[in-house]
């Protein structure tokens, strides 16, 4: 067979043996993140500042945006259960959408764009200068130093940023749909109490945010420490970290709702 043949199947195997290799090393990459902790949590101000630098920084974008698809939600919602004669269910609507998908998967892309890129290009920074290596050469472990604090830090944070993307479209929800249309606020609340279920639909959405955030935290630590020690192999670390962390998210969310609901 002639060799110009051979290509496309020669490339095809080494891509397909490239990400083998990839998913065997993280899956390594996270045993050795998770037996090497105990430097984090015996040093608490690590994971603070991490908590802070995650969850903190990202506060803004994580309740601006939750507002503003609550208000979206109210609009749309509103629109359609008004031609049933439904209105009063708006509130159960805006909760169940929110709790059970937006909250935990738009907070989740959020916090991949924010702070999981912030966290790649700290570590691939930190690996381009060389002070990983310094580390090494000081008998300090980089992964207990500086890798598990902003694993456990993005692990943290993302499911109380889900949570307060959710309260605040509920808020969002209540201001268009009560403040603005005019819907009963005693039949929005009411409503709402009666047929948000707290295991079936919160702790639901809680469980997505905490599998999304592992998720993310370790895709994030991933490719900082993995990636090429030059000012191109952080920036396409930065952009693996966004896309992988986006798809991984989505199809991760179909997985888990297919097993809930």
């Amino acid at each position: 067979m002639p060799e110009i043949l051979l290509r496309p199947f020669v490339r095809l195997g080494h891509s397909v043996v490239s990400a083998i290799w990839r998913l065997g090393f993280a899956s390594r990459f996270l045993a050795a993140i998770v037996l090497m902790s105990g430097t984090t949590f015996r040093r608490p101000y690590l994971l603070m500042r991490e908590i802070y630098f995650s969850g903190v920084l990202s506060l803004i974008i994580i309740l601006v945006s939750g507002l503003f698809v609550g208000m979206v939600l109210a609009l749309h919602g509103y629109d359609t259960l008004s031609r049933y004669g439904s209105e009063e269910w708006l509130g159960v609507l805006v909760a169940l959408s929110l709790t059970r998908e937006l909250g935990p998967v738009l907070a989740g892309l959020l916090f991949a764009s924010r702070a999981g890129s912030a966290i790649t290009a700290e570590i691939g920074l930190m690996k381009a200068t060389e002070q990983l290596s310094a580390m090494d050469m000081m008998a300090v472990n980089p992964v207990a130093r500086v890798v598990a604090p902003r694993f456990w830090g993005g692990v943290i944070s993302m499911p109380l940023l889900a949570a307060m993307f959710s309260a605040m479209g509920v808020l969002g929800g209540y201001l268009v749909g009560v403040v603005q249309i005019g819907v009963d606020p005693g039949s929005f609340w009411s409503q709402m109490q009666s047929q948000v279920d707290f295991e079936r639909d919160v702790l639901g959405g809680v469980v997505k945010s905490v599998v999304f955030g592992i998720a993310v935290a370790l895709i994030a630590v991933f490719e900082g420490y993995d990636s090429d020690a030059t000012a191109e192999g952080v920036s396409r670390a930065t952009t693996r970290t966004v896309v992988t962390s986006a798809l991984v998210i989505l199809g991760l969310d179909f997985v888990l709702t297919a097993f809930m609901f």
